[in-house]
């Protein structure tokens, strides 16, 4: 793949979302949560990192996760990353995947810049995954990164996660055979 274990630095898109970032907070009164649970890492997580924590969460000791650079993760430990399955293509252009702490998988994006409108859209990786059509507010920072760097491609989360998971039907079987 274009991306190498030595270059470890993250698109610009993706450090500009994260110097906007993402806030979260628990509302205990109404016992629900409001914003998107996601920080992005400052890099690409190491490969030895990703092979330790892939190999922990697929109970797998022969796989070590090299089809992944994950970018992100969720308060809950929830994996958010490129999966790179196609060939000669930059990372920018590789689909965006989720695998949740509890075993949960799927892909959430076509791309970086369908992700950048899922955010734009109001929603993080994990909102994406559950609850793509859960009614949210726009947000105007991501929307304008989301325009620079993915202009006319402004589509709902619904749109994006569903072209996404037409796209590659195959990734949660892809990821649980694996599974040990």
């Amino acid at each position: 793949m274009t991306e190498t274990s030595g270059n470890l630095a993250l698109p610009i898109a993706l450090t500009e979302v994260a110097k906007v970032g993402f806030e979260w907070e628990w509302d205990e009164e109404a016992d629900e949560a409001h914003g998107c649970d996601f920080e992005l890492y400052e890099r690409f997580e190491a490969p030895e990192r990703t092979a330790w924590w892939f190999r922990l969460w697929t109970g797998n000791e022969e796989v070590d996760g090299g089809e992944f650079r994950f970018f992100g993760a969720t308060g809950a430990g929830d994996y958010v990353g490129f999966w790179l399955v196609r060939p000669a293509m930059p990372i920018t252009e590789q689909p965006v995947v989720y695998l949740g702490s509890e075993g949960e998988c799927g892909v959430i994006a076509r791309d970086l810049g369908d992700l950048l409108w899922v955010f734009a859209d109001g929603l993080g990786p994990a909102e994406a995954f559950a609850d793509p059509g859960r009614e949210t507010q726009t947000n105007e920072a991501f929307q304008v990164i989301a325009e620079r760097y993915a202009p006319g491609r402004r589509r709902s989360a619904v749109e994006i996660v569903a072209g996404a998971q037409e796209e590659f039907p195959g990734f949660s079987e892809f990821v649980d055979a694996m599974c040990r």
